[in-house]
């Protein structure tokens, strides 16, 4: 894999973690205590330096192919979990996520919480709240860097680019002092998830000991592939969709 290549979908992938983790920050501090919402910011921060510490020398012991074996069959999972989630989006099935709804949600929920706090911290349900949000999406910050990372061994150059992406958005968020409702979020989870799942093919098949074709140039074919089956369940869908609703029209009138 090449360096751009790498860097670019690590970039993209973190991106969309990252406005999900500022939706639910915002949320926090807006609602309820902005000093406990960053108090749970440093603690997930804390305790995603600590996985990596334990899982980083793990994953380098790994043998190459078992490695890629792994890690092409959990890009297989989350890729197409994300894939399938866009495909849905688009075909109109499945409403399209809004971080601006996200955020008043999440911030109503916050303002209507019981208040109180735990020892430093002043509003337990904000650093909660935070602590949760950062964890859980950098969670899988974690996995993105340390899979691609280490599959194209290269570890330093895709925690540059989720850093990169973590800044980005979250200059971005805290200079508006609101959720990144303009970033095409759909469209870069469509654009992820077909390149996840790209991966997860191309890995998976060469720790189960096969070889593509021109190796990594196998995947400017895979990449485009996958994303034309995508758009043609999205066409599929839509005109299932419009069969029903012609369908429900009818029997109305009748």
């Amino acid at each position: 894999m090449s360096a751009w290549v790498l860097f670019v979908t690590v970039l993209l992938a973190c991106a969309v973690e990252a406005v999900e983790a500022l939706t639910v920050v915002l949320a926090a501090g807006v609602g309820r205590d902005w000093r406990s919402a960053g108090q749970g910011v440093l603690a997930a921060l804390t305790a995603l330096t600590a996985t990596v510490a334990v899982l980083g020398p793990a994953v380098g012991r790994i043998p190459l192919g078992g490695l890629r074996l792994v890690v092409g069959a959990l890009l297989l999972v989350f890729g197409l979990q994300w894939l399938r989630k866009a495909v849905l989006r688009a075909s109109g099935l499945k409403a399209l996520r809004d971080e601006e709804a996200a955020y008043t949600r999440g911030l109503a929920s916050a303002r209507a919480a019981a208040a109180g706090g735990r020892g430093v911290v002043r509003d337990w349900y904000a650093f909660t709240l935070a602590f949760k949000g950062v964890f859980l999406e950098g969670l899988e910050v974690v996995f993105i860097v340390l899979t691609f990372g280490a599959n194209a061994h290269d570890v330093p150059l895709a925690a540059l680019a989720a850093a990169v992406a973590v800044a980005l958005v979250a200059g971005a968020g805290f200079a508006v002092r609101g959720p990144l409702a303009r970033v095409p979020e759909n469209t870069m989870k469509f654009v992820v998830g077909t390149m996840l799942t790209a991966f997860g093919v191309f890995w998976s098949t060469e720790g189960a000991g096969a070889h593509w074709p021109g190796s990594d140039a196998a995947l400017l074919v895979l990449v485009p592939g996958i994303a034309l089956v995508a758009l043609g369940y999205v066409r599929l869908l839509r005109r299932a969709e419009r069969k029903t609703e012609k369908s429900e029209r009818t029997g109305a009138t009748a």
